[in-house]
C-alpha cells in the first residue's frame, strides 16, 4: 500500500571518476581547487629550477665581472639559450614564488582564523589570490623587460 502512496523517487545522477579525454573538457573546477593546484605547481617549479636559482645567486654576487656576464646573458643569450628564454624563465620563476607566497598567507590566514573556513571565504579569497599573484607578476614582469 506504501508504494502506490509515495511517488517514485527520480534517478539520481551516477558519479564516476573523470575521464581525462572526456570529461575534463567540460569540468569546472571551483577557484579553491585551481589555486591549490597551482600552488603545488608553484612550489614543483621552484624546486626543479632550483640549480638555476642558486646559478643567477652565485653570477651576480660573486664579482663585478660575473654580475657584468651575468646581466649580458639576459640581453645577448648565455651560448646556446637566447636571452628572451631567460627572461621567459626567470618571469615563471617570479610567478612561481608569487603565487607561492599569496597563496601560502591564504592558507595561514585560514589556520589561524577558524571563522575563514567557510565555502563564501574559499572562493573569494582564491579569486584575491589569484589576481593579487598575477597582478605582482605582471608589475614584475614588466621590469624584467625594461618596461619601465
Amino acid at each position: 500500500m506504501t508504494e502506490l502512496a509515495t511517488p517514485p523517487r527520480p534517478q539520481r545522477r551516477e558519479f564516476r571518476n573523470i575521464n581525462a579525454f572526456t570529461d575534463l573538457t567540460t569540468y569546472r573546477l571551483p577557484p579553491a581547487g585551481i589555486v591549490s593546484i597551482l600552488h603545488r605547481v608553484s612550489g614543483g617549479l621552484m624546486f626543479l629550477l632550483l640549480p638555476f636559482i642558486i646559478w643567477m645567486f652565485d653570477t651576480s654576487v660573486s664579482s663585478e665581472y660575473s654580475y657584468a656576464r651575468f646581466k649580458a646573458a639576459f640581453n645577448s643569450g648565455l651560448g646556446f639559450v637566447p636571452g628572451w628564454f631567460l627572461k621567459l624563465v626567470v618571469l615563471a620563476l617570479i610567478w612561481s614564488y608569487l603565487h607561492h607566497f599569496v597563496a601560502g598567507l591564504r592558507h595561514l590566514w585560514m589556520d589561524v582564523s577558524h571563522a575563514a573556513v567557510n565555502k563564501e571565504f574559499g572562493q573569494s579569497s582564491a579569486i584575491a589570490t589569484l589576481a593579487i599573484s598575477i597582478l605582482l607578476t605582471v608589475v614584475f614582469g614588466a621590469k624584467l623587460f625594461g618596461l619601465y
